[in-house]
């Protein structure tokens, strides 16, 4: 209990700090939903845990909800990452091409 109270109080935190990035405009509307979305979940799966073991359970998992809460966000941890890359990739890509360019035009 000590735990997911200490969890909440965490995701609490993070939650009014994304609310001061919006308000200061440091954050794009969708980011702030995706981020405030993710916390939301977040929040609601520490507050269910209990009902969500009996759920993995009943699916015939032997392990608890919290372990495969955590293999899921490790999951989406490395799809981010892998995303971040791509996109890191194309920014290469296009500062590569835009320095040909003016290369190029003197």
């Amino acid at each position: 209990m000590l735990q997911q109270t200490l969890a909440l109080i965490i995701i609490i935190f993070f939650i009014s700090r994304l609310f001061q990035q919006k308000k200061k405009k440091q954050i794009a509307n969708n980011e702030f939903i995706l981020w405030l979305g993710f916390w939301i979940i977040g929040a609601l799966a520490i507050i269910f845990l209990k009902q969500l073991d009996s759920l993995v359970n009943n699916l015939g998992f032997s392990s608890s909800a919290i372990n495969y809460l955590l293999y899921l966000a490790i999951l989406i941890l490395f799809y981010l990452i892998f995303k971040l890359r791509l996109k890191i990739n194309k920014l290469d890509q296009d500062i590569t091409d835009l320095v040909r360019h003016l290369s190029l035009k003197q």
